[in-house]
C-alpha cells in the first residue's frame, strides 16, 4: 500500500511563506465556516496546498520498484558481515530517485541504514553496508521502507515492503590459534598422551615392536619374543572415544562482566577449545547448559564439526538472572551420562552458592566421573592487589582485592577437598589452561 508523506523541505517552505505574510499588503479577511481569517494567511496556505498536490501527483509510485535484502545467514561476533539491498525496476520512462530505510538494530554496528539510489528503467541498483556486531544472538529484520519524491521535494509517496530475514551472530572462537597449537603438540610430540598414539601409554593395544632402553619389562610380549628371538614389547595407544561433557552454567553467576564481556562468553570460548581438542584426538564432546533447569543439550560426538555445532546451538544463549540449580543439573547428568567421563562445570566461584548448593551435589558426580570446575577470574583483582597505596581509595581497592582473592582461594580449596580439580584463570589463559588440563587428565589415564 502506497501512502503520501510530507518532507522536511515542506516545513521549511511553510515557514518561509509564513514569514512572507508580514511583507504582503493587507487584502482583508476571509470568512471560513463562520471564522474570519487573514486573507494573506489563506492565500499562502492555498499556494502551499497547490504545490503539495502537484508534487504528490507527479511523484513516481514506489510500486515501480521491488527491493530485496541480501546477507549471510550467520556471521561470527567480531568478524563482521555485509548486508546489501537490491532495488529492481521494470519498464518506465525516466529514472526514479528512491530513499530507502531498513530496520537494523544499533548493536549490529551498521554505518548507515538509509540510502538514496537512482534507479533507471529496466535495471537493478545495489547498495551495501558493513555490519560490525557488538553482541551475538538472533537478529530478525522485516520492513524496508521505500520513498519517492515529487519534483519539488515537498511531499512524496512511500511503501513498506515485507522482507523478513534473519541473521545469526555466533560466538567467536578467540582461542582458535591456541587450540590448533595444542592439537599439533598432542599429535606430534609422542610424549605420554600428547601423542595421538603415545608409546607405552594407554590401554588399547596398537602394535608390536622391538624393545628399547626406555621400555618397561611389563610391556614384553613373551610369545612374540620367543618367536623372534628378540625382546618384543607391546605398544599401546591412547584410549579413544572417551567422553568430555561441559556443564555450562547460564544463571546469574555467569552474567558478571570480565574484560568488558559477560563471564559466559569466556566459558563458551573454553567449551569450543575443548571441542576442538577432544574431537581432534578421537574423543567425544557433549554439552549441557543449565540455570534452574537443563535447557540445552548437545549430544556427545566426535565429529569434526562439533565445535561449529556448539557455536550454532549457543549463539542465542544469554545468562538468566536466576540462581542456578546445581542439584537438578547433577541429577540430569547422572541419568544420561552413566559411563565414566570428564565433566567440566563452567561456573563462578561464588562462595555462598558453592557452599550451599554445589558442594552437597558434587559427591554423586565424583564417585563416577572426573570433575573439573572451571571459573574465569577477574584480571583487575590481581592488578588491584599489587596497587600502591597512595590514598584512601587505593587502600580500599587493594584491601577488597585481597579479600576477593582469598575468598576465591577458599572456595577452590573446598572443591579440591571433595576430589574436584579447579581452574580459576583470567580470560587470556582460561581456554589454554583448560585444554592443557584435559590433555593432562587424559595422559595419566584417569578417564
Amino acid at each position: 500500500m502506497t501512502t503520501p508523506f510530507v518532507s522536511a523541505r515542506a516545513a521549511v517552505v511553510a515557514v518561509v511563506l509564513g514569514t512572507a505574510i508580514l511583507f504582503l499588503p493587507d487584502i482583508g479577511g476571509v470568512r471560513i465556516f463562520g471564522v474570519v481569517f487573514d486573507g494573506r494567511f489563506v492565500l499562502i496556505n492555498l499556494c502551499l496546498l497547490a504545490l503539495a498536490g502537484m508534487d504528490v501527483a507527479l511523484a513516481p509510485s514506489p510500486t515501480q520498484i521491488s527491493v530485496r535484502r541480501l546477507h549471510p545467514s550467520a556471521t561470527t561476533l567480531g568478524s563482521g558481515a555485509t548486508i546489501s539491498w537490491q532495488l529492481e525496476r521494470g519498464k518506465g520512462r525516466r529514472t526514479v530517485t528512491a530513499s530507502v530505510a531498513d530496520e537494523l538494530a544499533p548493536s549490529l554496528g551498521a554505518d548507515n541504514r538509509r540510502f538514496v539510489a537512482r534507479v533507471p528503467p529496466q535495471s537493478t541498483v545495489t547498495s551495501t553496508v558493513q555490519l560490525k556486531p557488538t553482541r551475538r544472538g538472533r537478529f530478525m529484520f522485516d520492513r524496508i521502507v521505500v520513498r519517492t519524491h515529487g519534483p519539488l521535494g515537498l511531499v512524496g509517496k512511500q511503501r513498506s515492503f515485507h522482507a523478513p530475514t534473519t541473521l545469526r551472530v555466533l560466538p567467536p572462537f578467540r582461542s582458535a590459534e591456541q587450540a590448533e597449537l595444542s592439537l599439533k603438540k598432542a599429535r606430534i610430540l609422542e610424549v605420554g598422551i600428547r601423542a595421538a598414539r603415545a608409546r607405552g601409554s594407554g590401554t588399547d593395544f596398537d602394535s608390536l615392536r622391538e624393545m628399547g632402553p626406555d621400555d618397561e619389562s611389563r610391556r614384553i610380549d613373551w610369545a612374540a619374543t620367543a618367536r623372534t628371538g628378540k625382546p618384543i614389547v607391546r605398544v599401546y595407544r591412547t584410549e579413544r572415544n572417551q567422553t568430555v561433557t561441559v556443564l555450562l552454567d547460564s544463571g546469574r553467576a555467569m552474567a558478571g562482566r570480565i574484560a568488558d564481556v559477560p563471564r559466559i562468553e569466556h566459558a563458551m570460548d573454553g567449551a569450543m577449545m575443548l571441542a576442538e581438542l577432544t574431537t581432534g584426538l578421537g574423543d567425544k564432546m557433549g554439552l549441557f547448559a543449565f540455570d534452574q533447569t537443563v535447557h540445552t543439550t548437545i549430544p556427545a560426538s566426535n565429529r569434526r564439526r562439533q565445535r561449529s555445532a556448539i557455536a550454532e546451538e549457543l549463539f542465542d544463549l544469554h545468562p538468566a538472572l536466576v540462581t542456578s540449580n546445581y542439584q537438578h543439573m547433577v541429577t540430569h547428568v547422572l541419568a544420561r551420562q552413566r559411563r565414566r567421563a570428564l565433566l567440566v562445570l563452567m561456573t563462578d566461584l561464588e562462595e555462598q552458592a558453592v557452599r550451599e548448593f554445589l558442594l552437597p551435589a558434587l559427591p554423586m558426580l565424583v564417585r563416577t566421573h572426573v570433575v573439573v570446575v572451571a571459573s574465569v577470574s577477574d584480571p583487575d583483582i590481581r592488578y588491584w592487589m599489587d596497587l600502591e597505596v597512595v590514598d584512601e581509595e587505593s587502600m580500599f581497592l587493594r584491601a577488597a582485592a585481597i579479600e576477593e582473592h582469598h575468598r576465591r582461594a577458599r572456595v577452590a580449596a573446598q572443591l579440591t577437598a571433595v576430589g574436584v580439580r579447579v581452574i580459576d584463570e583470567p580470560p587470556e589463559t582460561y581456554a589454554r589452561v583448560l585444554g592443557d588440563l584435559y590433555l593432562d587428565i587424559k595422559s595419566t589415564g584417569r578417564l
